[in-house]
């Protein structure tokens, strides 16, 4: 892995802390997204993993590593295999074109780091 990603992978994640413990306490707006959050990733008539997957797919198109980072770990959480994500992620990268291919090697990267 990249030592540049690995450090990217590391800020995001404590960034995301750091926000959502300061936007929990003072944002109404913030608590409504994060309910809603909650809400989307239940079991359904879809499952927590396969949200997860297509959230991941959808993470390549917008390019938003953030998104990428947050969705594989939760992915991972629920069960989703290696190839599981990677075949999400070959989605975005189709969905996307060629953009899609530069999102998808970051994702590769966060996937290499939960394998540690």
């Amino acid at each position: 892995m990249d030592p540049d990603d690995k450090t990217k992978i590391d800020q995001i994640i404590k960034l995301r802390k750091k926000a959502h413990s300061f936007y929990s306490e003072k944002s109404k707006v913030y608590k409504s997204f994060a309910e809603m959050e909650n809400n989307t990733y239940i079991d359904g008539a879809i499952t927590k993993k396969n949200k997860e997957l297509i959230a991941i797919g959808i993470s390549v198109v917008t390019n938003c590593e953030s998104c990428m980072e947050w969705h594989i770990k939760q992915a991972l959480d629920s069960g989703a295999s290696q190839d599981e994500i990677l075949e999400a992620v070959e989605v975005g990268m189709e969905m996307s074109g060629g953009p899609g291919t530069v999102a998808a090697r970051f994702a590769m990267n966060v996937l290499e780091y939960y394998k540690k």
